[in-house]
Formats: C-alpha cells, structure tokens, sequence
C-alpha cells in the first residue's frame, strides 16, 4: 500500500518554473495520470533518503526515482504510466514495496495484545490467513490501516504503511510496555532484514508457479492459496513469505524475502516476458481505481471506520465481546446512531479532481470534499473519492466538483470504479 499525502494543482503548478520544459511536461503526465503522489524532481540522490537494496536495479532499468516517505522510490520507468497502469489489469506488475515496514508479534499473548489496538477479528482467523485491519485512536479515528497475516496462535505479521512508521511504532511500542508490565507474553520483531515485492495481475499465479518449480506441482500449491492466504515458500532459491493480496484490485502477491536474495528473486521475476517493472505512480492509479483508501488522503486519525466505510473490519466476534479496542465505544455509538459524512466514489468530468476539491450541490451548497482523484487510465474517465454529507452518499446522485475556480459535472458512484477479481474461496467469491 502507498502510504503519503497528494499534492494540490496549485502545488504542481509551483514546481512548473523549477523543472524546466521538459521536466514540466514528464511532471504533467504524472499529474495527469494520478493525483496522489507528492513529487519533486531532481533530489532522488539526497543523502537523507533510505533506498531499498533494489535502487541500482531500478536506475539500471530506466527507473525515474523520487523523494516518497522518507525514501528513493520508482515513480515510473520507461513506458507511460497508463501503458503500466493497462499492464497491470491484463498481465503482471512487479512493485517495489520494501519501504512498507514489517513486523512480527510473538508469544501467547500477541492475539490478544493486538486486538485491543485494531478492530480485527484476529482470534477468528485461520492460521495462515490475514486480514485488512485499522489501528484505532481513543476517539475512534484510524491511525493507519495495515494487512494482519495470523501466522499461528502464537504469531501476527503485520504491514503497516512506509509514512506511518514511526507513529505506528511508538504507539505500538507504548502500549507494548504496559502490556509487559501486566505479566503479557508478547515480543516484537522488526523486518528491517528484508524486502517486500509486490506482483499482481491475472498472469501473477502463473509466474509464482513457474518459481515454485514449474509444472502441475506449482500450479496445484496456489490453486489452494486464496485472497489473503500467507504460506512460506522456496521461490527462485529464495525462502519467502507470501501472502496473495495487493493494492491494485488484482489477484497477486506480497513477498517478503530476505533482502541479500531480493535481487536474485526480482531477477528471476523478470524473466517472465508477462511481467513489467512498476513504479508507484501507476500503482495509485490502480488502487483508485480499485476503490481502496490511500493513508494521508482518505484516511486520517480523525476519520473513524464507519466514516470510511470500513465497518466491515470490525470483526463480529469484536462486536459481541462490546467493541473492547482502542476508541471502540465510539465506533459503536456511530454504528448504532449512524455519522454524518460517508466515503463515496465518483465520476467527473471537466479536469482531474484533486485532493481538497470541493464537492457541491447543484445550487453550488458544499456538501464534502475530494481526498483523491485522478484520470483513470483504464476507464477513460475521471474519477475521485471523497467524504460527502450522507444525504447526498446515494449512488446516482448529481453533484459538483471544483477544481481550480471551476464548477464540473460528477456523479456519485459505487466502488470498486473497475472489478475486482480476487482469487477467492468459492464460498466468498459469492459476498
């Protein structure tokens, strides 16, 4: 997941005398093709920035690096970002994701430590399956979103966003402390070891079979892995955990390796003809497109999950047992007593909507915001998500976006804006 805030217009506007022609013109395309990505061009070499062990490796394959949560990261390569963007929705993207920030809970307390800070129903799952969960402040608000993987009883991987980090880790970490001093078993591991690979789209499952040793073998070990399974697996001579989840609306994987064999197993990747190197310019694209939040824009610590339309993380079990996480009687009350905004998607006309765009009623009355808008590469169509008044969340409904002074046509829309074709058991395939 991307994890950072969006630019304005007014922002990208004031960088045009800086980058020249020809860097405003690469810096319009970006601008064009998503508008959550805050950029600046000309500083990927800043001596502050962390770099993942795959940094050569991109600038070797024609990666444009940038400046993104603290990081040198990939924007785009040497095709466009809606070529990428197509790519991904028809074969295989490969994404960097080693700055996201990993970390393993253990011990017999570890399930019941983290349940008291996200609305997850952790107990519940399987082992070897995860979830998406929020982590929850005392008022109800989201924190940061994160992906649970319940690797047994007594262990969680979690992934928590790059540009949280260090707030996730504090929080965590203070309440570690005090869980401690109660007498709980439960320790933290951080994965500053190794890296985290992304490969999504309908030739994904093919390309970690041929990894796994090709033939019917691979084929029949992801046949039983669904949408948010985790297995640990030998891939390209690499000991990985994977998980078949991602942040593009595509079936795929995350895989963690250890970072001295992330090379090898990028390489390996690659020499699938299916697959195309990915940089997060287009992997925002994907995601609104998906309908999935980006932290920083559609999330923050004063938006809760029944605002975001995110009730369905809370977990039933969490709900019968009195909503007993951080901010819970909160998120309750909203449940039973409904809140006054809501997430909606919409479809826009006229230019790209942009993070902070007023939407207004037809008689020009403001009734929410845009937290995220771009061109969608593969609709052809503006689209945006945003936080309205609930008497005017209903799909259908005619509504107004501002951008730059001027007044367009948008429709409030469901979400997923594209389908969403997770491999999952046939049993939830149906929801």
């Amino acid at each position: 997941k991307v994890a950072t805030t969006m630019s304005s217009s007014r922002r990208f506007l004031s960088l045009l005398p800086k980058l020249g022609r020809a860097g405003a013109l690469r810096a319009s395309e970006h601008a064009t093709a998503t508008g959550s990505l805050i950029f600046t061009r000309g500083f990927a070499d800043d001596a502050n920035l962390k770099k993942t062990v795959l940094y050569d490796f991109h600038v070797a394959n024609g990666g444009k690096m940038v400046p993104f949560a603290g990081w040198s990261m990939p924007i785009q390569y040497k095709d466009s970002i809606m070529e990428s963007t197509v790519n991904c929705r028809q074969n295989a993207s490969l994404f960097d994701v080693s700055h996201m920030c990993g970390l393993t809970l253990k011990g017999r307390d570890a399930i019941r430590f983290l349940e008291g800070l996200v609305v997850g129903d952790l107990a519940g799952l399987r082992p070897g399956s995860g979830t998406l969960s929020v982590f929850t402040n005392e008022r109800g608000g989201i924190i940061d979103d994160t992906i649970i993987t319940k690797v047994s009883e007594q262990e969680l991987y979690v992934v928590v966003n790059a540009g949280c980090r260090d707030k996730d880790l504090a929080h965590i970490g203070q309440h570690l402390q005090a869980a401690k001093s109660r007498g709980l078993d439960v320790s933290l591991t951080l994965h500053d070891d190794r890296s985290l690979l992304a490969l999504q789209g309908p030739a994904a499952a093919g390309v970690v079979a041929r990894l796994l040793g090709g033939g019917q073998g691979g084929q029949q070990q992801l046949a039983g892995m669904y949408f948010s399974e985790f297995r640990e697996m030998q891939l390209a001579g690499a000991e990985c955990w994977v998980t078949r989840t991602g942040y593009t609306g595509e079936d795929g994987f995350e895989i963690s390796v250890p970072s001295q064999q992330a090379l090898q197993l990028t390489q390996a990747i690659m020499e699938s003809p299916e697959v195309r190197l990915t940089g997060l310019a287009a992997r925002d694209a994907l995601r609104l497109e998906a309908g999935l939040c980006l932290y920083g824009n559609d999330l923050n610590e004063d938006i809760s999950p029944v605002e975001a339309g995110l009730a369905w993380t809370i977990g039933k079990r969490r709900r019968e047992a009195g909503f007993d996480f951080l901010g819970g009687q909160v998120v309750k009350q909203q449940l039973a007593e409904g809140v006054s905004k809501r997430r909606v998607g919409f479809v826009c006309s006229g230019a790209p909507a942009r993070q902070h765009s007023a939407v207004r009623t037809p008689d020009g009355r403001q009734v929410g915001e845009v937290t995220s808008g771009a061109f969608s590469p593969c609709l052809k169509k503006n689209i945006a998500m945003g936080y309205v008044d609930k008497e005017v969340a209903k799909a259908g409904t005619p509504l107004k976006v501002e951008v730059r002074g001027r007044l367009s046509d948008a429709v409030v829309t469901k979400m997923p804006f594209v389908p969403t074709p997770y491999y999952k058991r046939p049993q939830e395939a149906k929801k």
